[in-house]
């Protein structure tokens, strides 16, 4: 616990988790802020895809789609894209990632972003024309990196 003088009163700064009610109080004032600033409140819409083998799941993408208001912002989050190891290499990647590109395109997004690791992941987005924005070394336990990668659409 820490403690702060702030115009003579004592101020205690505690290491806990916030309570739920607390984690509400904090999204209001990020949203008072924003409309105090000149910026319609920020919102998202989930995008998905499965892929099913007859009835069983086999890879999916998914991510958020983010709002000023009622309007885009531009830029879409690919939160996920995974492929069971013994469909891989066989085109099914491409196929979730192009599906959920142009359900961003659809809505009128311009840009996506993604972050990732490893040569294998690095390759496939290369080879679908995102360009690295970022990266931070030693992300991972093994030394690995976390990269950010973007895409005009």
């Amino acid at each position: 616990m820490f403690q702060v003088l702030l115009n003579m009163k004592e101020i205690n700064i505690i290491n806990r988790e916030m309570t739920s009610e607390e984690i509400e109080q904090m999204d209001v004032g990020f949203d008072q802020l924003s409309l105090e600033e000149g910026v319609e409140i920020e919102s998202s819409d989930t995008i998905s895809f499965v892929a099913l083998d007859g009835k069983t799941f086999i890879g999916g993408t998914s991510g958020q789609a983010y709002k000023n208001g009622d309007t885009y912002s531009g830029w879409f989050y690919l939160k996920d894209l995974f492929v069971e190891k013994k469909y891989r290499s066989k085109g099914l990647g491409a196929k979730l990632l192009k599906s959920i590109e142009k359900q961003a395109i659809n809505l009128g997004l311009k840009h996506i972003y993604l972050w990732t690791s490893g040569d294998k992941a690095l390759k496939f987005y290369k080879r679908h024309e995102y360009q690295k924005f970022t990266e931070m070394e030693n992300w991972y336990s093994d030394g690995s990196s976390r990269v950010g990668l973007r895409k005009n659409l």
